[in-house]
């Protein structure tokens, strides 16, 4: 019989626990003994009226409070996106007996690829505007959509229920510039560890992400010699767009390890 695992999902920049959409639906179906946790960083989803930390180190603080606020028997699995996945690494480098395991999927880390890689030049404008420049959420909604998805963007129906879910998020759980500009600082400040963390993870990417270049994540695998599996056509959110993909490769890999 399987051991029961706890699983924990950590979102990137901003975005809060109902931003993974169906995908912990999806996640469920394929580990369905298994526990799934939720959490939002300081400043995002229902904790938008906190102030968001500047490091990466402080997240991890704050994550752990939250893991033993929940009496969880540690060590958990992880998966971690973007921003997520930087204090997924933080974790397993400080505290490797609470991590099992981590997914990492397109994330970056300071020390290993240049700014203009971490964060792709064509959206600085939009990135910069949505953090800074009051307007219209759907306006900032769909042009997030459209630099972090590629297949939900181009279908219609799921594009326009995913602005629609997104500006309802925005317009209850505002997350305010300053805490915006706040994440970003701790992100950019965060910087790849001296030593791998004694931990197994797998790291995900899209060969089509225009976010975040893909060179990130293999850079990453490259220098920790870890395994990588790449998307051909996602966008930086993989989970949104192809969770099946994602839930069946981590499937796969676990089953390798054991």
């Amino acid at each position: 019989m399987t051991k029961k695992r706890t699983w924990v999902l950590l979102r990137g920049l901003v975005r809060e626990q109902r931003h993974w959409g169906e995908f912990p639906d999806e996640f469920r179906r394929y580990f369905p003994h298994d526990e799934i946790l939720l959490y939002d960083f300081p400043g995002n989803g229902a904790r938008y009226q906190e102030n968001s930390v500047t490091t990466i180190t402080a997240m991890v603080d704050d994550l752990r409070l939250f893991i033993r606020s929940r009496s969880v028997t540690t060590p958990v699995h992880i998966v971690a996106l973007s921003l997520g996945a930087m204090v997924a690494v933080e974790w397993m480098s400080r505290h490797p007996d609470e991590c099992a395991a981590g997914i990492l999927i397109s994330t970056s880390l300071r020390g290993l690829n240049p700014f203009y890689q971490r964060l792709l030049p064509s959206t600085y404008p939009a990135v910069f505007s949505s953090l800074l420049i009051p307007g219209s959420i759907r306006h900032k909604e769909t042009t997030s959509l459209k630099f972090i998805s590629n297949i939900v963007a181009e279908d219609t129906a799921k594009r326009e229920m995913t602005i629609a879910n997104w500006v309802r998020y925005a317009e209850q759980c505002p997350v305010s510039g300053l805490n915006g500009l706040r994440q970003l600082l701790a992100a950019t400040r965060f910087r790849v560890p001296n030593k791998c963390p004694n931990t197994p993870m797998l790291i995900m990417s899209s060969n089509a992400d225009k976010l975040v270049s893909p060179l990130c994540s293999k850079k990453l695998a490259n220098y920790w010699n870890l395994p990588i599996v790449t998307h051909d056509t996602a966008g930086h959110d993989i989970p949104l767009d192809d969770g099946k993909w994602v839930c069946k490769k981590i499937a796969h890999w676990l089953n390798d390890l054991n």
